[in-house]
């Protein structure tokens, strides 16, 4: 409400309720105890009646105390909100600094300020003009809501009632203003007391965030623990089970290739189960450790430069064979419009699209799965595989991304799978910046995207030992008596190794099972070259190579490591610079590990020519 607005609801009353003239002290406490009355009558709440008692009783006090006199008035507005209003007025010099004192910043040394800048806060109206002709202070509170309305009929009765009764003596106003101070000090005491029980129950709260905060925290660091005992495990326990596996593997390739006499048909029947099982058992360890890597942080990405049409093109050739003549499902891989280049892990970038083509030939029986390219914008590359196979419910969008999670249909109860392959493919997409994402309908098909920046944007990091790189300049040795040393703890790992060094060469063998046996047979039987197994008790490979590069006689010594271990970066490194080569003991390709294996005598300085 405005300065005028107040005025004029004032000014519409006609005449004032009650009129006060402030000459003497004594009239100060009559002030007090006619509002007190009138307040009363009116039916404000007792709170309210010292309220308006107070604030009247100050400014009545700075009238009589720095204008000499003044007079109160009291009005009553009917109109809702219904209101009393007080105004009190002087003749005196005016407030000086009236600004200052009415935003608080002001305290005479006589206590003026203080006073106004209460009754402000007191009230629900207030209203301070100054000048030297005088001042004129309009406070106003509102009658609660809840009481009855008043008409100017009730007002006239009740102040018939504030006539007819006497006031009282000051001691009796005395008396009642120390009862208003009792009353607000029991108010201000309940307050404190609770607020006090606030803060007690914040304290609480606040110390059942803290232990919250402390057990999250501590689950968190058990989480990764558990997260980091479960990597550890995979790695150790897929390294553990590809030896075997692999020796199986090979161990059946050399009776297939009946090396040591022919098989029955039957016994060829059997060899092969086997053969196929420990192929299915090894694909299932490589995705272990696949995600284990990617899990814990070491896995390398080995960015190059290549024609995407080159890639789509080999896995044409990769799959050509899978389909077969007879098969209801036609593969297409498009690589027309894929003459581009782009630069990331090929390999990884292969294992993706591998992955993804398998599953959509192995849940499509007949129709088509097809295979495109194109680039994107922001410089990104989109792979699409589409099927039109059993579909993927909505439900199962993502749980297809969980590992081990499989879906359940008529199919899947065919098809031997591990759930592993697309929670794989989705965690290498992601090292290599990009992202896979489907759409199906259950019945029609389903189609993955992969979205990969063409330019992969994380450094490069070490590069395996590879056979492209030039031979070491050693002196060929044109002997048939070539000694092979196999330092290897694994008995078939030995056994598969040697036959397959045999079929390459004529040479002498000797085996050691530890990494302390394979050192005492150096210095005795002085091998031309060492095969090296890295993962062995009482002497394991790393410390072989140790102790080889610190003894002169030995330094030179060619040492070609045979491991199935996942190496990392600084194993890569170590290897790289300590042995000629590193050969892997998975070997499902025979021709890859014969030309591996070829290529490593070469380096450790056997001369081919000398069985031309």
């Amino acid at each position: 409400m405005t300065s005028q607005e107040l005025k004029d609801d004032v000014g519409k009353l006609g005449s004032a309720l009650f009129k006060i003239a402030i000459k003497y002290e004594p009239d100060i406490v009559t002030a007090r105890q006619r509002t007190r009355r009138i307040s009363e009558l009116l039916g404000f709440d007792q709170q309210d009646q010292a309220r308006l008692a107070t604030a009247v009783s100050e400014l009545a006090r700075n009238v009589h105390q720095y204008a000499g006199g003044g007079k109160v008035e009291f009005f009553f507005n009917v109109n809702p909100p219904q209101t009393l209003f007080v105004r009190v007025s002087d003749s005196g010099p005016g407030i000086q600094d009236l600004d200052a004192v009415l935003g608080g910043m002001y305290v005479s040394p006589t206590g003026m300020g203080v006073g106004l800048t209460g009754t402000r806060k007191l009230m629900d109206e207030f209203e301070l003009t100054s000048s030297t002709a005088g001042t004129v202070v309009i406070i106003g509170k509102y009658l609660d809501r809840r009481a009855r309305l008043l008409t100017k009929e009730d007002l006239g009765v009740l102040m018939g009632q504030l006539i007819a009764k006497q006031s009282g003596s000051p001691f009796e106003e005395i008396q009642n203003q120390n009862r208003d101070l009792l009353n607000a000090l029991e108010e201000v005491r309940a307050a404190k007391e609770e607020l006090a029980q606030l803060n007690n129950e914040l304290a609480e709260t606040n110390r059942g965030v803290v232990a919250l905060y402390a057990e999250l925290d501590e689950k968190a660091a058990s989480l990764q623990r558990a997260n980091e005992v479960k990597t550890s495990f995979l790695s150790n326990m897929t390294h553990e089970f590809r030896t075997p596996l692999g020796s199986i593997i090979s161990l059946t390739r050399i009776l297939l290739d009946r090396v040591d006499g022919p098989l029955t048909a039957e016994q060829e029947k059997q060899v092969n189960y086997i053969r196929k099982s420990s192929e299915g058992l090894l694909e299932l360890v490589n995705d272990l450790l696949d995600l284990a890597k990617v899990e814990a942080g070491k896995v390398s990405i080995n960015a190059s430069e290549f024609h995407v049409d080159e890639l789509l093109s080999g896995l044409r050739g990769l799959f050509r064979p899978i389909m077969g003549a007879d098969s209801n499902l036609e593969l297409t891989i498009e690589t027309e419009g894929a003459e581009f280049e782009i630069v990331t892990d090929q390999a990884k970038l292969s294992q993706i699209l591998r992955n993804l083509i398998s599953n959509a030939i192995k849940y499509t029986e007949r129709g088509s799965v097809r295979v495109r390219a194109h680039r994107g914008g922001n410089d990104r590359i989109h792979f699409s595989v589409s099927d039109t196979g059993i579909g993927i419910a909505p439900d199962h969008l993502e749980t297809i991304f969980e590992d081990f999670s499989q879906v359940d249909s008529k199919l899947q109860k065919k098809q031997k799978g591990t759930g592993l392959g697309l929670p794989l493919s989705r965690k290498l997409a992601r090292l290599l910046g990009g992202e896979i994402r489907v759409e199906s309908q259950e019945g029609k098909g389903s189609v993955f995207h992969l979205s990969l920046p063409r330019i992969y944007g994380g450094g490069q990091e070490g590069v395996l030992f590879s056979s492209e790189e030039p031979a070491p300049d050693v002196t060929s040795m044109a002997s048939d008596k070539f000694r092979v040393l196999i330092v290897d703890d694994d008995e078939p790992s030995r056994y598969v190794l040697r036959s397959l060094v045999m079929r390459e060469i004529s040479a002498d063998f000797f085996e050691a099972e530890n990494g302390r046996l394979g050192l005492d047979a150096i210095r005795t039987w002085k091998p031309d070259v060492v095969f090296l197994d890295l993962t062995m008790p009482i002497l394991d490979g790393f410390e072989v190579l140790r102790q080889l590069k610190e003894q002169p006689e030995n330094a030179s010594l060619p040492v070609i490591v045979n491991t199935a271990k996942a190496l990392s970066s600084y194993e890569q490194d170590y290897l790289e610079k300590n042995a000629i080569a590193v050969v892997s003991k998975d070997r499902l390709d025979e021709e890859k590990a014969r030309s591996e294996i070829r290529e490593s005598l070469r380096r450790a300085g056997f001369d081919y020519k000398v069985l031309e």
